[in-house]
């Protein structure tokens, strides 16, 4: 399991569902066969929420200009709809056009500042272009908001941006959060083994990298972390199972080449 961040929280596969309406409760209840008015402003955010669908299916299927137009096309109906304003700063992102993701992923965080989802969208792409202090103030207001669904994602979002910066020491506490959320996620498990392991604490990261694998998710990854730590601990016959193991079931892997220049096959 290499470092890599969770993905951009969004609504479902296609965003379905994520508009609320903006209905008063107030509002007398229609009568029978009547249909119940719809405000003009619903009535653009419904049409936002419509083209953002549709520009996000035309994403999964690559057609990155078309996707394109439809967001476009919704942020005409609806500027301040945060779906539409996160999907496009991920096709800018994915483009490379850098300056217009940050700018949308800005936007959807000034929107609504205090929600978990924007502010994790807006560390973790600060974080993928090196901008890593700035980042854990983000993740930090994500992990804050109290109706936030996933925190965790955003805490191990920050452990993977600190890792990835070479501070591994910084990286056990958001990890060390994460697991206090949730303490059989293999991804928390693994990323605390790594960070560990970086710190020469190979006793420690002994017991997370076996949690992890007890959580039935073996990978190239984990196995190659697992020999590095038997190896620091000095236990060269575990260290050669792992090797083992490694080289069985994953043999085209890039660890098991990697493997090639630390052990004899």
């Amino acid at each position: 399991m290499s470092l890599k961040f969770l993905a951009v929280a969004l609504c479902a596969s296609v965003l379905a569902g994520c508009v609320t309406t903006r209905h008063s409760s107030m509002e007398p209840a229609a009568t029978a066969g009547e249909q119940p008015r719809e405000s003009a402003q619903d009535q653009r955010t419904d049409a936002a929420r419509v083209h953002t669908e549709l520009g996000q299916r035309y994403m999964q299927r690559g057609q990155l200009e078309m996707a394109l137009d439809k967001l476009k096309t919704a942020l005409e109906f609806d500027p301040d709809y945060v779906p539409a304003n996160t999907v496009i700063a991920v096709l800018y992102e994915r483009i490379g056009k850098l300056q217009l993701a940050e700018k949308y992923y800005r936007i959807a965080q000034k929107i609504e500042p205090d929600k978990g989802p924007a502010n994790n969208n807006l560390g973790q792409f600060l974080c993928k272009i090196g901008r890593i202090d700035e980042s854990i103030k983000y993740f930090n207001q994500a992990v804050a908001d109290p109706f936030y669904k996933t925190p965790t994602a955003a805490l191990l979002n920050e452990g993977t941006c600190l890792l990835k910066a070479n501070r591994p020491s910084q990286a056990t506490e958001p990890l060390r959060h994460a697991l206090a959320l949730r303490p059989d996620s293999p991804e928390a498990l693994y990323l605390m083994a790594s960070a560990l392991t970086e710190q020469k604490d190979y006793f420690h990261a002994r017991a997370f990298i076996q949690r992890f694998e007890a959580s039935g998710r073996p990978s190239a990854d984990a196995l190659l972390l697992a020999y590095r730590i038997e190896t620091g601990l000095g236990d060269a016959d575990v260290a050669q199972q792992y090797a083992k193991r490694l080289r069985n079931e994953f043999p085209d892997s890039e660890q098991t080449r990697s493997l090639s220049s630390r052990v004899n096959p």
